[in-house]
């Protein structure tokens, strides 16, 4: 795992570590010296801790005139046992909403597993935005984590996604696609 680096390519357009409306802001990093685990695997020292022992994330890219965030996982996303998406909420995503950020883009190709609790922080979230016009989207889950986040209902406020080639676009690219997509289906 500690192989597996966040997406990079978009480093010249985004670093949320010198954005001072980010929750990472002046946040420095070891490159020679793996400290963060999933369990007993060491990841890259580029994912950011962001209060959970088994999910990590990046935020890749953020547009706040476009109020709209880029954001990678790792882990395992688990709500039964470490409460992941309160922790993800109150550090994270209620602070980008503050900053104006009300369309999420998450991308969870490397989120291994997910267990759930109940929905309800996710119907908050969900209903945090709604008034903006905002939406919540997941790219691209491993299968087993798409049919448990389907098990558990979460698409009732999460859209899930599939685009596969979101490396060899552009952030401003993926947003567009993925708004038009969501303005088909939401209203």
């Amino acid at each position: 795992m500690q192989h597996i680096e966040p997406y990079f390519n978009w480093r010249h357009l985004y670093a949320a570590e010198e954005d001072s409306l980010s929750p990472f802001y002046e946040r420095t990093y070891n490159e020679f010296q793996y400290t963060q685990k999933i369990y007993n695997y060491y990841i890259h020292p580029q994912w950011d801790e962001m209060g959970s022992s088994t999910l990590y994330m990046k935020a890749l890219f953020v547009d706040y005139d476009q109020h709209y965030a880029i954001i990678e996982l790792i882990g395992e996303w688990n709500d039964a046992i470490e409460n992941d998406i309160m922790t993800f909420r109150r550090n994270i995503t209620d602070i980008m909403y503050k900053t104006g950020i009300y369309k999420f883009i998450l991308i969870g190709e490397n989120v291994l597993n997910f267990h759930s609790s109940d929905d309800s922080y996710y119907e908050e979230w969900h209903e945090q935005i709604a008034d903006e016009y905002g939406w919540i989207t997941v790219l691209n889950f491993p299968e087993q984590s798409k049919h448990d986040f389907k098990k558990a209902r979460i698409t009732n406020y999460v859209e899930m996604l599939d685009l596969p080639q979101w490396r060899t676009m552009k952030p401003e690219g993926i947003f567009a696609l993925i708004d038009k997509e969501m303005s088909r289906r939401l209203y």
